[in-house]
């Protein structure tokens, strides 16, 4: 089988994917010119192809040109088979391009939302950081892991503000009804599974520290100046950059199904509190991450100047995962010693207490992120190590 940008792929074969013959269809209806598919690979495990189009005249690029076709998923059980989706990230990256001129994701070529397809700019020859981060190891791609802070703060400080222009353009593109897909609605509920977390820990939340979390919560939830979009998953795996320079340029976000309005510093979490990728992320305030971050969100966020709300913004935000991540505790608990999602959870809590101390904010609420971990070290003792130890655990380790 051939190879595509790293991935194995193959000629489709189910009954789910559009396939070149509604690609050509589409692509001809759009651009009104006759527009034929030489060649279609699919990028697995994605519901994700790469055809390469010929036809459609000056309006579609040239001759040899390559696009990315996305579609929903088909089958009970699959994951990401809503219909919504694609409507959701045409919007947002047309809002993006058309509307803002923020060149920092694919443009949409065209869309389909009866046949549930969506044609991308193809990013190529761009791969995702996190590729190059296992491969390469953090340290070899520092000034990347700058363009993506950067990047992150360049989206929210583009965007914060414009959520009327936003929803004007969610109803011109979509038309597949989807729920609600604000960021802040992942926050939803966790006030009662924190506490059901804590409680099988048995370190409960209360007094000061609980008085904080309804605070965070809250801060989250109405953001004010910080609210701004998001893709709904701001990790690594989802910005994609030239392998050969790290210009600011060369950076596209990606993967904007679950985009939505939402607390700006939601996005800043990945830098300092690891993502479902890694056992650590390091000092994203040693190494300058998260100023790039702080400054890029600055230029259209001034209040992000201000160290007693950023920080405390922060801290809300970086306690929302780790409450999130926590939820999967009896699921870890049975897994065997050893296994590294559980170090990774202990460096969860760890890492947002860190964050909330170097910040001055929720003091108590820190406390018992410590006090958390530290019930956690002791029911498992395969995880009484140091992830903060540069040496044994370099930034940006993965977990295995």
């Amino acid at each position: 089988m051939p190879v595509v940008a790293g991935y194995v792929v193959r000629m489709p074969t189910s009954a789910e994917i559009p396939g070149p013959a509604a690609l050509e269809a589409r692509l001809t209806a759009v651009h009104g010119m006759p527009v034929a598919v030489e060649r279609w690979d699919r990028i697995e495990p994605w519901a994700i192809a790469r055809a390469r189009v010929s036809g459609g005249g000056d309006s579609l690029g040239g001759a040899d040109l390559t696009v990315i076709v996305k579609w929903v998923r088909a089958g009970v059980g699959r994951a990401r088979t809503e219909r919504w989706r694609l409507g959701t990230e045409a919007a947002a990256l047309r809002f993006l391009s058309d509307d803002l001129g923020l060149a920092i994701t694919p443009r949409v070529l065209a869309e389909d939302a009866d046949a549930g397809f969506l044609v991308l700019e193809d990013l190529a020859p761009r791969v995702a950081l996190d590729l190059l981060i296992c491969r390469d190891g953090a340290a070899a791609h520092h000034e990347r892991l700058a363009v993506f802070a950067r990047t992150l703060g360049e989206l929210g400080a583009g965007t914060a503000g414009r959520e009327e222009l936003y929803r004007a353009r969610r109803s011109a593109v979509s038309s597949v009804s989807s729920p609600s897909t604000g960021v802040q609605d992942r926050c939803a509920g966790l006030w009662e599974r924190g506490h059901d977390a804590a409680a099988a820990l048995e370190t409960p939340i209360g007094g000061s520290a609980a008085s904080e979390l309804t605070a965070g919560l809250a801060e989250l939830s109405e953001p004010g100046a910080f609210h701004a979009l998001s893709n709904g998953d701001a990790e690594s795996n989802n910005i994609l950059l030239h392998p050969s320079g790290p210009g600011p340029a060369d950076a596209r976000l990606i993967d904007f199904e679950a985009a939505g309005y939402g607390h700006a510093l939601l996005d800043a979490v990945c830098l300092h509190v690891p993502g479902p990728r890694w056992m650590s992320v390091g000092d994203p305030v040693a190494n300058g991450l998260a100023d790039h971050y702080r400054h890029a969100l600055a230029r259209g966020v001034p209040e992000a100047r201000d160290d007693r709300r950023y920080g405390f913004g922060l801290a809300a935000a970086c306690a929302s995962w780790a409450l999130l991540r926590l939820q999967r505790f009896a699921m870890l608990d049975a897994r065997p010693p050893g296994d590294d999602s559980r170090l990774q959870l202990v460096e969860t809590l760890e890492a947002t207490a860190r964050t909330a101390e170097a910040h001055a904010a929720l003091p108590h609420l820190a406390g018992w992120f410590r006090r958390a971990a530290e019930a956690l070290r002791r029911r498992w003792p395969d995880t009484d190590l140091d992830l903060t130890d540069p040496v044994k655990f370099p930034p940006y380790s993965p977990r295995r």
